[in-house]
């Protein structure tokens, strides 16, 4: 008995599927009872994906996109790390050794995001990471982190480069949601298509991708990494294992407002 299917291409949890369409490979984000939450084996085989394209002289470049009206609305809170209490189960998930972020940003062949709809959390930092990202006019995009406790270095370092640091403060601040368009307006995404022409769209970025010279892309793609920075890894995480992470977890859990909420502006149901 294998732990994986004979033709090798298992990413090792039944929410992924991974295709071959032609010279691409197409990473499938495909939960939707869950709403496409990422659990910590989802984000690891977006991250294997990434690799198996890059070691496959069969493949030119990546696809990820999801299912329904979701892209991904990041990691799951709702269970899926075992105990309902166990915020540490979840933290987990959201480690550095999990999440494709990093993968996306090195990966020697191009990836391009087709979002869908909803994206949030981790689902928007993987949209951020990938080379390029192409945008259903239906999609929706928001950083609720500072709700759930978690001081999330990663958005901050990034955004800050992409959209400037008062827009940063809006939108991790706030919570607030943006629109297809208002992402575009933004600079945190180039391309916004009618959502019927989404994969066509994505499919036709990724060839013009590919036929780059692969030595030359690299370089730029270096240059680029080093302009967006590395996060604080060390706050970050210092932060998912700290108190405010927990009640942040358990008011979502409780769909109530966090107790550091001033009792005048709490409001019913989830930040």
């Amino acid at each position: 008995m294998t732990a994986t299917p004979p033709d090798g291409d298992w990413l090792g949890t039944p929410y992924l599927r991974f295709t071959r369409q032609g010279p691409f490979g197409v990473c499938t984000i495909d939960r939707p009872r869950a709403r496409n939450a990422m659990t910590g084996a989802m984000y690891f085989g977006v991250r294997y994906a990434i690799r198996l394209v890059d070691d496959d002289p069969d493949l030119a470049g990546l696809l990820i996109t999801g299912t329904g009206d979701v892209f991904a609305p990041g990691g799951d809170m709702g269970g899926a790390a075992g105990n309902d209490d166990d915020w540490i189960g979840f933290g987990t998930i959201l480690g550095f050794d999990v999440t494709p972020f990093d993968a996306l940003r090195q990966s020697v062949k191009p990836v391009v995001a087709a979002v869908n709809g909803l994206c949030q959390g981790g689902g928007l930092q993987m949209a951020l990471c990938a080379d390029m990202a192409v945008i259903s006019d239906r999609a929706s995009f928001r950083v609720p982190e500072l709700y759930r406790g978690i001081a999330d270095t990663y958005y901050s370092q990034m955004l800050a480069r992409l959209i400037g640091p008062a827009r940063t403060r809006d939108l991790m601040f706030t919570g607030r949601t943006l629109s297809a368009l208002e992402a575009q307006e933004w600079g945190m995404f180039s391309r916004v298509v009618a959502h019927e022409d989404l994969l066509e769209g994505a499919y036709d970025v990724l060839a013009q991708c590919c036929r780059t010279a692969p030595n030359a892309r690299a370089s730029i793609k270096s240059s680029l990494d080093d302009f967006l920075g590395l996060c604080d890894r060390i706050g970050m995480q210092a932060s998912l294992q700290g108190l405010e992470a927990v009640e942040g977890f358990r008011a979502f859990k409780d769909r109530r407002s966090p107790q550091w909420v001033h009792p005048a502006l709490r409001i019913a149901g989830r930040l």
